[in-house]
């Protein structure tokens, strides 16, 4: 990785440790009691009363995303779900009641403030049926066809390799898996230039890729029924879109695919498992 990329990944880590740190020292900044609302585009109001309702006040308040993946996933009881840049754990604890006792709903994060935000309130939630991994997206800390469907709300735009993300999204889905992600994604006439102008890439915009961009690099890693489906705009040219797509059931060459070891968040020596 280059030093123009790690620095990215330095200040985006930064600005999410910050968000946390703000959610659980209870702020006003911008995250108090109330949710992170950073405008009508991004924040809680993209979910329904009902699902914030349910969850811990803190889960809300740190959600940054600009949608809401677990709402275009079709989680179904039983799945194995995985959220890609999981945050304060908002869509994890929602997906963890969609799948059921016999699911299991994962969380990734490469950031240990918001993992540790994570662990307080799925305990608060009482969810039995989730686990917080600490990692990167490029390089998820599961073994190869274990989870049925991944999501992840306005994280990849975020990510400086995002062939990367696409390979390991397609390597830890099993035949038939799919994907059900919220993120920005430029209109195909906006050069890199110009999405910059629109935003800078802890925003989540000038990092962001076009629709046809989108739809080449995961076709590139393998996927097949792609869809992406803009919902709302969060700037010019640039909006906040639906992403899906399927990992074919044809079986595939995973020999070269090695399992990576799984560290889980933990706040203490008692290892306990379970956006913008």
């Amino acid at each position: 990785m280059s030093d123009h990329s790690n620095d990215l990944r330095e200040t985006v880590r930064k600005r999410y440790a910050a968000a946390a740190v703000q959610v659980t020292e209870g702020g006003t900044t911008c995250c108090g009691p109330q949710a992170i609302e950073v405008d009508d585009t991004f924040g809680s109001t993209l979910y329904a009363a009902a699902e914030r309702d349910a969850l811990p006040a803190e889960a809300v308040a740190a959600s940054l995303g600009c949608g809401n993946p677990t709402a275009v996933a079709d989680l179904h009881e039983g799945d194995r779900v995985l959220d890609l840049g999981s945050g304060g754990g908002i869509d994890v604890l929602l997906s963890a009641r969609r799948v059921g006792p016999t699911g299991r709903a994962y969380g990734l994060d490469m950031t240990e403030e918001m993992l540790a935000l994570a662990l307080a309130n799925q305990k608060k939630a009482g969810a039995k049926n989730v686990e917080f991994l600490k990692g990167t997206i490029e390089a998820i800390p599961l073994p190869a066809n274990t989870i049925d469907v991944v999501i992840s709300n306005c994280v990849i735009n975020l990510s400086t390799d995002k062939p990367a993300v696409f390979a390991e999204m397609f390597r830890v889905l099993a035949p038939g898996g799919r994907i059900g992600i919220s993120d920005v994604v430029a209109d195909d006439q906006l050069g890199p230039d110009q999405r910059a102008e629109r935003g800078d890439y802890v925003g989540c915009i000038a990092g962001a890729l076009s629709f046809t961009e989108y739809r080449e690099g995961l076709a590139a890693a393998g996927f097949t029924d792609i869809e992406l489906t803009p919902t709302h705009a969060v700037a010019d040219g640039m909006h906040s879109a639906t992403v899906r797509a399927v990992k074919p059931t044809t079986p595939t060459d995973t020999a070269a695919q090695k399992p990576v070891p799984v560290q889980a968040a933990s706040s203490g020596p008692c290892c306990g498992g379970g956006g913008c």
